[in-house]
């Protein structure tokens, strides 16, 4: 048996080196092959703490390799996953199961007519609990063999004896994985980098100089009287995704969903701002477009419209953490960041929704109009505002 626990030192070995699952199961289903499992198709299936999958499985077979089924939210991930042996087990409370193929029993799944048609004569699937903590509940893991009398009781014992560091790997794999995507999702790419490098402390972080994107939906307070919650959360999530897309398209990062409104940054050059400038006025200009097609949309359906107003600036900012000793927020805050927040109140005032600072629309060459000076709230200067008027 020294094949198979060499099988387990590099299962141990991947669950402390691999990056994702997909290492483990490219690695691991041809050395079963060399241990003389005539596999068909290996599978390992896990659940996701992820906005927009619900699961994921990596399949490998002899003839086409690896390939990932991902199980999305919504009706029909979940009519997917309740046609799967998985759920099968779990209805019934087991973490193991096995079935001779072909067959007829009332239990049979949809994946059963993919491996008749591939030669499987057995098929055998073992589950795995995590703690309890996260959705993250546990892993499963399936061969199909095309053997002429199945598996061996040999066989199936060396499943059971590697399991265990097999779960153990994929749950490592798993939870970084999870520290890594779920923290982008919060906090933005650049900034969860920063935080996973050990930038933790309160306090700590760095004065750069970028370019800001502000936006706010008008008129939203007003829909809370009107509407129910979940009817207004939905469409605040349409309206921030047409507004973040081009910001990230663009390569800038959202900091923060501060009610209705977003605050994003664009890192620039101090010599040099125009090239961030000209990404977040580009970011700026196809979200309004975004949002007013978004609009009509939602004029067809007689459904309440929201506009937007942007605000642009460049300055010097704070990048980092701040807030209580065991909550903390990594964002920017600065004089610029104050200083885009109240020229937004200004747009209502000179009739346009694009505002940009002296500074900022000094670094495009056309488009903006002055519209004067203005006293912002909490700043010692008065202020001059331009319009995009083109």
């Amino acid at each position: 048996m020294q094949g198979m626990q060499d099988l387990i030192d590099w299962i141990i070995g991947q669950g402390i080196s691999s990056r994702d699952v997909q290492e483990i199961m490219e690695g691991l289903a041809p050395r079963l092959v060399a241990l003389g499992y005539p596999i068909v198709r290996s599978s390992i299936a896990m659940p996701s703490i992820d906005p927009m999958q619900k699961g994921f499985s990596v399949a490998w077979s002899p003839g086409s390799g690896l390939s990932i089924d991902i199980q999305g939210h919504g009706d029909a991930g979940q009519e997917m996953f309740e046609r799967s042996p998985i759920f099968h087990l779990l209805s019934k409370g087991l973490l193991d199961g096995r079935w001779s193929l072909p067959t007829e029993k009332t239990d049979s799944f949809p994946l059963f007519d993919e491996l008749v048609h591939l030669g499987a004569t057995d098929y055998l699937i073992r589950l795995a609990e995590f703690p309890g903590e996260t959705a993250l509940g546990g892993i499963g893991f399936s061969l199909a063999i095309d053997g002429p009398h199945g598996f061996s009781d040999q066989q199936i014992a060396a499943i059971d004896q590697f399991m265990p560091a097999l779960a153990l790997a994929c749950y490592r794999v798993a939870t970084t994985r999870i520290a890594t995507d779920l923290l982008a999702v919060y906090t933005g790419a650049r900034t969860s980098g920063r935080i996973l490098s050990g930038q933790t402390r309160r306090g700590e972080g760095t004065a750069i100089y970028a370019a800001i994107l502000l936006a706010d939906l008008k008129d939203f307070t007003s829909l809370n009287e009107r509407w129910p919650p979940e009817k207004i959360v939905g469409w605040l999530n349409e309206h921030f995704d047409a507004i973040a897309g081009p910001v990230e398209e663009n390569g800038g990062e959202v900091l923060k969903f501060m009610g209705d409104s977003l605050l994003a940054i664009f890192p620039a050059d101090l010599e040099d701002p125009s090239q961030a400038c000209d990404l977040a006025f580009s970011s700026a200009r196809m979200a309004m477009k975004a949002n007013q097609a978004l609009n009509a949309r939602r004029a067809a359906l007689s459904e309440p419209q929201l506009l937007v107003d942007v605000v642009l600036h460049v300055g010097q900012v704070f990048y980092g953490n701040i807030g209580a000793s065991r909550r903390l927020d990594f964002t920017a805050i600065g004089r610029a960041v104050n200083e885009a927040a109240r020229m937004e109140k200004i747009a209502d005032t000179v009739g346009y929704s694009l505002l940009a600072s002296a500074p900022f629309a000094a670094q495009l060459p056309v488009g903006f109009e002055s519209m004067g000076s203005f006293v912002l709230k909490g700043v010692s200067k008065p202020a001059e505002v331009f319009a995009w008027t083109a």
